[in-house]
Order: C-alpha cells, then sequence, then structure tokens
C-alpha cells in the first residue's frame, strides 16, 4: 500500500480561528478553491462552518457545492466568464467577483430573476486581475444602476507581495485601495493569508484565509507551526525495503548520489506519482518513527530512498512522514525549490485520504 494522506479536521477548525484572532473583527471567507488545496473541497466545507463564508475560484467549484447543500454565501473569486455561468451564479445564488467590463456588459444583457452580489475588484498593483484605478468610478456606477445587480455592490484587492514583511509593494496598493473604500463606503476585502498574518494595515470588513487554513504560512522563512498554526494534512507512507549497500555503491536513478560508507538505506512507498516533489534533492527530511532521516539519490514514481545510518532499529513497515505532523510541508518545499500550496495541490488521485478528528 502506498502513501495516505491524513486529513486532521479539527486542526482545520483551529486554523480558522487562529484568522479570526488574527483579525478579530473581520469576517471570513474561507478560501477552498482548488480542491481546498488539495484537501479535498466536499471533504472540508463542513468544518467550516464556522466561517461565514465561502470562497473558490471558480463557478463550476461552487455549484458542486451547492449541490452537496452547502448553503453558506459563496464567493466566487474570477467571477463568471460568460452569460451561461452568469445564470448559474444567479441561479444558485453565489456572489462573484467582476474585474473586466466584458462583465459589465454580460450583466447589461441580461436580466436576472435573482439580482446577483457583486464585488468590485480593484487591480491597485497585482497586475493580474482588477480594474485600473482609472477606470473603477465608471465600473461601480455601472454596477450600481444594474437592475440585475443586488444593492450594495462591495470592494475587493489581493494583495501581491505581502508574504515580504520588507517588501513597500502591500503598502503603496494600500494606498492606491484606500480612496476608493471611503470613496464608496461599502465592505470591501483585502487580506489574503499573507495580509491577515503580516499586515494589520490590511484589516477590512472580510479577509480571505487561504494557505493558513492548512496549516502552512505564506510568510518567507516562516512555518505555520511557529505562529500557531496545526497541520491539517499528514503525507504518511511506510518503510518497504531495506538494503545495506558498500561504500561506493550508487543508489537511485543516474546513481548520482554515492554510498560515502557502508551503510543502511531505507526504500519508503511514495513518489512523483504520489504528489512528492521529483525534484527534492539529497538530504530533504522525512520523518522515520518521529526522527528526521534525509532523503538520499533521487525520487521515481513510487519509491525514495533515504539514509538509515542515525536509525539501526529500523524495521520493514515503520511509519514514515513526508511531510504534515512533525514535518512542516513548508521546509519540504523550500528543500525542494516550491512552496506547500504547491505540495498540498499535486497530491495525486492513488493516494488514499483519510479523515481524523472529524466530529463537528
Amino acid at each position: 500500500m502506498g502513501p495516505t494522506a491524513r486529513i486532521d479536521l479539527a486542526a482545520l477548525r483551529h486554523n480558522l480561528q487562529k484568522a479570526r484572532d488574527f483579525v478579530p473583527g473581520s469576517r471570513v471567507y474561507a478560501v477552498i478553491k482548488s480542491n481546498a488545496y488539495g484537501h479535498g473541497m466536499l471533504r472540508v466545507a463542513p468544518y467550516l462552518a464556522g466561517a461565514d463564508a465561502l470562497a473558490v475560484a471558480r463557478v463550476e467549484e461552487a455549484v458542486k457545492l451547492r449541490q452537496a447543500g452547502v448553503d453558506l454565501p459563496l464567493l466566487v473569486l474570477e467571477g463568471f466568464y460568460d452569460a451561461a455561468e452568469l445564470e448559474a451564479a444567479a441561479h444558485y445564488q453565489l456572489e462573484v467577483a467582476v474585474h473586466q467590463q466584458e462583465q459589465i456588459d454580460i450583466l447589461r444583457q441580461r436580466r436576472l430573476t435573482h439580482p446577483i452580489v457583486c464585488w468590485l475588484k480593484v487591480d491597485s498593483g497585482m497586475h493580474r486581475l482588477g480594474f485600473q484605478p482609472a477606470a473603477v468610478e465608471g465600473a461601480w456606477q455601472a454596477l450600481q444602476s444594474d437592475p440585475s445587480v443586488a444593492a450594495g455592490v462591495r470592494l475587493m484587492t489581493h494583495l501581491s507581495s505581502a508574504d515580504d514583511l520588507n517588501d513597500p509593494t502591500t503598502s503603496a496598493q494600500l494606498a492606491t485601495f484606500r480612496p476608493f473604500v471611503e470613496r464608496f463606503r461599502t465592505p470591501c476585502s483585502i487580506a489574503n493569508s499573507a495580509g491577515i498574518i503580516g499586515w494589520p494595515a490590511a484589516k477590512s470588513d472580510w479577509i480571505r484565509p487561504g494557505i493558513m487554513l492548512y496549516g502552512a504560512s505564506p510568510m518567507l522563512g516562516q512555518t505555520g507551526e511557529q505562529i500557531g498554526l496545526k497541520p491539517v494534512m499528514s503525507l504518511q507512507s511506510r518503510l518497504i525495503a531495506i538494503n545495506h549497500f558498500a561504500k561506493g555503491s550508487p543508489i537511485g536513478y543516474s546513481g548520482n548520489w554515492v554510498c560515502p560508507e557502508d551503510m543502511p538505506v531505507g526504500v519508503v512507498a511514495a513518489g512523483y506519482g504520489d504528489g512528492y516533489p521529483r525534484h527534492a534533492p539529497s538530504g530533504t527530511p522525512v520523518l522515520l518513527n518521529g526522527s528526521r532521516v534525509p532523503l538520499i539519490g533521487r525520487v521515481s514514481m513510487d519509491m525514495l530512498t533515504v539514509d538509515l545510518r542515525s536509525q539501526p532499529a529500523a524495521r520493514l513497515g515503520d511509519p514514515v512522514t513526508l511531510w504534515g505532523e512533525g514535518l512542516p510541508a513548508e521546509v519540504v518545499a523550500h528543500q525542494a525549490g516550491t512552496i506547500a500550496y504547491e505540495l498540498f495541490c499535486g497530491v495525486t488521485q492513488r493516494v488514499l485520504f483519510e479523515e481524523i478528528n472529524g466530529s463537528r
């Protein structure tokens, strides 16, 4: 049997409360896009009932949640792409981001039975989605006057560099966005996880925690554990072979890691076919029986090899944690030149998911 992803639902609830503790008084959109960052959107949604609302990237994600019986407010962060998606959003009573003129044009051409809640997105410096500052006034007036738009258009923006407390970009974005909040006097949303953790000035009516819900920190050089978050996913496997090799023996594909002495080498049933990063270098830690041992050699599709010199009592079947409880995903991600987000989202379909601590 290969890896199991254990999903700790009590940790999820803990992290949601932690997000509230960072910004008391703000309401919460718990972000569960991309299948809840790989944790299972339909799995985690019932355990985020303590949020004020949920947020996803696309209309089809929100429709799945509605069809599964989720009745919390749902915000679609990318909004709708065409008239059919707008109709679906209205039918399922979704909230939508409006970030370009084409969406306003689609709204004008429809007369919705149920007016839709719209969040006008301002490009304050991310330069991905949103109206440029000079176009915000016109977009605001167009939405306010559209009978298909529910009363009370809201404002939102997205922070591009809040993970770095020394980067002046966030302060500049806030300075660009705040005048619109003062001008229109409407509910607004600014802070993603990094904004929540690192930027008190980004406090607003609504916060949008994402990665921090799953126990990882978005901040540079920091783990979730260091700020009181708990890992939700623990990716676990086991030792399936122990071999003893002489000094000079090459290990794995290309033999680019060579035994520096006579030594035991363990084989773990996990690889890039399960979502473990193929480019994780030798020295990346895994947790064997609660102790860190280094990865050696190249990661294969179904297996990886580890240095057992520090674990002479290791036995076949011993548990291995690839990231999660006791080994922050941020540590593994840093070694592999990526981010925890990608590790979580990359766990593949063949991995068995197991829920723990699931009482609501």
